[in-house]
């Protein structure tokens, strides 16, 4: 998770909480936040088969906080703030930037192994290697206007809102007609 975000991403910060009082520099990658929203609810799921961490170079105190604020209770948390970890795994820049990248450890009985990393973000540039994690891109590519143009680098808010929006229709799990909703 790159917190702090890059230093030249221009979008909105966190709306509230300790973590907006922070100079916008330091703040977490409101994409970021997103995959990691998106990680939250399958944590526990996947839980059975992996251990799924993410990895951010704030400090512990700093990712805590923000955890509490986003409502992330099933994912495990660690920084990188105090050691080499996001240098050598290629999620930081020679200029100390962080970088998206996913990497994938396994485990016998006497090592780890470094099975995988998302490599294409190197070579493209681009954050699609993050696709398979990123819930939303799922969903969008199923509209008809898709990802739109910045697909690989999408204007989100890095906030957490209560509101649910009230839709006039809804579909029954069990695939019946669109039934107009009473509320």
């Amino acid at each position: 998770m790159m917190f702090p975000r890059w230093s030249e991403d221009p979008r909105a910060g966190a709306p509230g909480g300790k973590t907006a009082e922070l100079p916008l520099v330091e703040q977490p990658c409101p994409s970021c936040t997103s995959v990691v929203d998106g990680l939250e609810g399958a944590a526990f799921h996947l839980a059975e088969r992996t251990n799924l961490v993410v990895i951010a170079k704030t400090s512990p105190d700093r990712l805590g906080t923000y955890a509490q604020e986003r409502g992330w209770r099933n994912l495990r948390l660690l920084s990188s703030r105090n050691n080499t970890f996001n240098r050598d795994y290629h999620a930081e820049a020679p200029d100390g930037g962080q970088l998206p990248v996913l990497n994938v450890f396994s485990h016998d009985e006497a090592e780890i192994h470094h099975h995988w990393a998302s490599e294409m973000t190197f070579k493209r540039g681009d954050t699609s290697s993050l696709d398979p994690v990123w819930a939303i891109y799922g969903v969008l590519d199923l509209t008809r206007e898709g990802r739109g143009d910045s697909a690989a680098y999408p204007n989100l808010q890095a906030r957490k809102s209560s509101n649910s929006r009230s839709f006039p229709f809804r579909r029954p799990c069990n695939g019946g007609a669109r039934t107009r909703n009473p509320a």
